[in-house]
């Protein structure tokens, strides 16, 4: 499997809307890249079109004894409005280890439809550091969260219905926990009554929508190990309560097989190519904020047995996205991460040093001073599990070589070794300095990791486990609700389960204001949900909401077609 060659193509300048990059770039054909690159044969690929295909789970079994390459997980400071580029350099990365000789791909999540027309924009990279083709990405790619959608809305249904028809299960209405999803933001379904109507139309009861990216069939779909481990999960999703109190699961109201079928295609991951034709995996979509924040097991499993090296991301900040992966998706697959990059811009630490977005331009290397708070709290943090980051400093333009030399220091004081990438502008070539030091870091071998607290661990001792060690806070304020779910969770048997905490991405705290490094905060807890099937506990914290709300000018405002039916505005 020899490497390409790279091809260097004329690109719109740096600074050029990243549609018309991606749409500049040459495409290869998928099937012959798969084969090219990682010995993949045709017949193992179902083509979605000439440059997008899924790889076969038959084919995945197949490899399940091959050699495993090494894993890079790519994670964050805490996000801000200036951005980080965590995407971007997880596909950079990738593009600099081919170019230094190394067999790698990438595996990321795919983009929701919610964020792409509400405030964030896709998450196909930016710049030079791109998967394409990038609209297909953006934009029901394959169909994998239509089918999530409707395996999610075919139990509701069948939850509804088993009411109408004589509740054999002795379902208790008020007790019904499996809400609606659609993929999208839409403040206005968070609440909403159904059956309405009259006897015909069904049982009146309260519900409401999550975005399905929230849904536990998106996270159970990414940490599904196969066709009978993902419907045997499927199965076990807890729907409702008994008028006893028991609980119903989507097995007892005979559910679980046709959402499976529905999901079968959906399992398969699916293979494109960055805009240096590196191949990558994009598979499914949770958010680290308000669920696991990883893409699939079986993308990440496949990619190890077929690479060197692969990179994947967590999302938002390490103490969401790395938290979870270590403590989530780690706990349950075996996966562990023989190197970790921690992206941080000097933009993104300006903000959390207190300057406006507004005035970022100037240099402040005090206002970088201030925010390197942040980034000495998420590189300690990931001490504590036994790996110190490499830092990738995501260049700006703007970026001045003093407050470059102020985030030096703080790396070099805490062991960290800082690089500084120019993947955005310049591809592959501006990441090979940021590759050297990741081949470096695999070169000395597996990290012994620590998870942060053993499966036997009581709940509420989890939960402030992860309040204390990461988030840095004195106190968790558990709700009546919480904590009485929390008990109830335990007596029926899942106290062995990790805690998977939504809240603000934007801060260490509750509170998405408190920028830096906050502590000595409260951590409040105002819910707790149990998802059965994908195997973890679900802690609401703050105001933290499940189904976003759009901005007052949402992105969709400014998407739509030119004359030659061409998508623009897209970002």
């Amino acid at each position: 499997m020899a490497l390409d060659i790279m091809i260097e193509e004329e690109l719109p300048p740096p600074g050029s809307p990243d549609i018309d990059i991606a749409r500049a770039a040459s495409m290869r054909p998928i099937v012959a890249l798969a084969d090219d690159r990682l010995g993949v044969p045709a017949e193992a690929l179902i083509p979605f079109g000439h440059y997008k295909a899924k790889l076969s789970l038959d084919y995945i079994a197949s490899k399940a004894e091959a050699p495993k390459g090494k894993l890079v997980l790519v994670t964050a400071v805490t996000p801000t409005p200036a951005g980080e580029g965590k995407t971007t350099t997880s596909v950079g990365l990738n593009d600099g280890l081919n170019r230094i000789g190394l067999n790698s791909m990438v595996c990321l999540r795919e983009p929701s439809l919610g964020p792409c027309f509400g405030m964030k924009g896709g998450a196909a990279g930016g710049g030079r550091a791109q998967v394409i083709p990038m609209e297909d990405i953006n934009l029901h790619f394959n169909g994998d969260f239509h089918a999530i959608t409707s395996a999610h809305s075919l139990l509701a249904a069948i939850i509804d219905n088993h009411l109408q028809w004589g509740n054999e299960q002795d379902i208790d209405p008020r007790r019904i926990v499996w809400r609606r999803v659609v993929d999208m933001n839409d403040r206005a379904l968070r609440n909403i009554n159904v059956g309405l109507g009259g006897v015909a139309h069904g049982i009146p009861r309260e519900t409401g929508f999550d975005i399905t990216v929230a849904s536990e069939i998106m996270a159970i779909l990414c940490l599904a190990t196969d066709l009978a481990d993902l419907q045997r999960r499927l199965g076990d999703i807890i729907v409702a309560r008994r008028h006893d109190k028991s609980p119903v699961t989507a097995r007892d109201i005979e559910a679980d097989g046709a959402m499976a079928v529905l999901l079968k295609d959906a399992l398969q991951p699916n293979l494109v190519q960055s805009i240096e034709h590196n191949p990558a995996f994009i598979h499914g979509g949770p958010f680290a904020n308000i669920a696991h924040g990883c893409n699939s097991v079986m993308a990440t499993k496949a990619a190890l047995s077929l690479c060197d090296v692969v990179v994947t991301e967590a999302g938002f900040g390490a103490d969401l996205g790395a938290e979870k992966f270590l403590d989530i998706k780690c706990r349950q697959s075996g996966l562990r991460p023989d190197a970790v990059v921690l992206v941080a811009t000097v933009r993104a630490l300006k903000m959390q040093g207190g300057v406006a977005k507004k005035d970022l331009g100037d240099s402040s290397p005090e206002a970088v001073e201030r925010g390197v708070a942040n980034l000495r709290r998420h590189i300690e943090n990931l001490q504590k599990f036994g790996v110190t980051p490499i830092v990738a400093l995501n260049h700006f333009v703007l970026d001045s070589d003093e407050e470059i030399a102020v985030v030096q220091q703080v790396c070099d004081e805490l062991g960290a070794r800082c690089t500084v990438a120019k993947h955005w502008a310049e591809g592959g070539v501006g990441a090979e300095e940021l590759a050297q030091a990741v081949k470096d870091q695999l070169d000395q071998g597996t990290p012994e990791i620590n998870l942060l607290y053993p499966d036997d661990a009581p709940l509420k001792t989890k939960v402030e486990t992860v309040a204390r060690e990461i988030y840095r806070a004195a106190h968790v304020d558990f709700s009546s609700a919480a904590s009485r779910s929390l008990d109830e969770f335990s007596k029926l048997g899942y106290g062995h389960l990790p805690v998977c905490i939504a809240k603000t991405q934007y801060s260490f705290s509750t509170n998405p204001k408190s920028t830096g490094a906050p502590e000595g905060h409260t951590l409040e807890v105002r819910e707790a949900r149990l998802s059965a099937g994908a195997g973890f506990v679900v802690i609401v914290c703050g105001d933290i909401m499940t189904m976003p709300g759009l901005p007052k000018r949402p992105a969709a405002l400014d998407i739509g077609l030119d004359g030659n039916g061409d998508i623009v505005g897209l970002a």
